[in-house]
């Protein structure tokens, strides 16, 4: 699948034609029907799951759970256009950043904290915001995702612009501080992405590409940090890592830009060396040596025979890409 981006010119978001939430608006307020919200509506698999036996009542989780993953696979063509999208931006240097209030921004924060020791990526690349702040973190803030200036002010805060693009996450679709993040980056010219699990919510329609997984009600009335908040879990986990694929950080399905901040990932970059290239572990650690234990430079290295200054100049000239260096030398010996 390939995709131009140009910005503001993005492919058919595709909205699932299912039940639309209902606003009422009066003045300068809106009221919200939460009943006419799928992730707000009772499960009737779970209306007595109070009487049942505990391992009963872990199996209507379970058999919930499951239907999580299909709701994601619903919505994979949405999901490849962000992947490109983001991905471009990486490559102009631009930053991904999600948003988010309660378990939305918690979910953001997690995976963007995973990225630069699993991709080796500057901690600025991917950037989680929450609703709150901080101390949101690990507890609720009163009023916080009703706050619009906050959605707006923690973007200003990190200097978002045009080049960068914004994920803002809420199971509902319709967060004062995801809506109002979203309204901003659309200002500056950013790209934008909605990730929710009600169709044709405020945000979907506000952001460029609506991401929607519906997952149906929770076990527990309106708790969407269950189901929602797994299909959410998902979509991120692919958001980064398409992204990171895309733009040469993994080989095969090797990590091959992980940082060795410990004993534990300084063995994995040992390991995907060898894995990578078939050597021996001495050979392995004696490449990573030589080039500052960098994964890429000592596959390169050791596939091309050559020297540590060499195999950094063939990947720059790469842009990162172990597959692009390596046809370069081929072409090269060919010639």
């Amino acid at each position: 699948m390939s995709i131009s981006y140009v910005r503001g010119v993005l492919p058919d978001r595709g909205r699932c034609n299912v039940l639309q939430a209902r606003f009422f608006i009066s003045g300068d307020s809106m009221t919200l029907d939460l009943n006419a919200m799928i992730t707000e509506g009772r499960n009737p698999a779970s209306e007595h799951i109070d009487e049942l036996s505990t391992e009963e009542m872990l199996r209507v989780i379970n058999r919930e759970d499951k239907k999580v993953a299909l709701a994601v696979e619903a919505i994979l063509p949405n999901i490849a256009c962000a992947v490109e999208v983001i991905a471009a931006a990486f490559l102009q240097g631009g930053r991904l950043v999600y948003c988010g209030a309660g378990t939305s921004g918690r979910l953001g924060i997690l995976d963007a904290s995973e990225c630069p020791p699993t991709y080796g990526t500057p901690r600025e690349q991917v950037i989680g915001l929450i609703a709150g702040g901080n101390t949101a973190i690990l507890q609720a803030v009163e009023n916080a995702e009703d706050n619009t200036e906050m959605g707006i002010n923690d973007l200003t805060s990190i200097g978002f612009s045009a080049k960068d693009v914004l994920v803002s996450i809420a199971a509902s679709g319709r967060t004062p501080y995801g809506v109002a993040a979203l309204r901003y980056a659309r200002e500056q010219g950013a790209a934008t992405i909605a990730l929710t699990c009600n169709p044709d919510s405020e945000m979907a329609q506000m952001a460029q590409i609506a991401l929607t997984p519906v997952v149906g009600p929770e076990v527990v009335t309106g708790s969407s940090r269950m189901k929602a908040g797994t299909a959410q879990k998902l979509v991120l986990n692919m958001l980064t890592t398409g992204a990171m694929i895309r733009t040469g950080k993994v080989y095969g399905n090797l990590m091959v830009d992980v940082q060795a901040t410990n004993q534990k990932l300084h063995r994995r970059q040992v390991n995907i060396v060898m894995q990578a290239t078939d050597c021996q572990e001495a050979e392995a650690t004696a490449a990573l040596a030589a080039c500052n234990n960098q994964c890429k430079t000592a596959i390169v290295m050791i596939l091309t025979q050559s020297s540590a200054d060499e195999a950094t100049r063939l990947l720059q000239q790469s842009n990162g890409f172990i597959r692009q260096a390596l046809q370069r030398v081929d072409r090269t010996s060919a010639g």
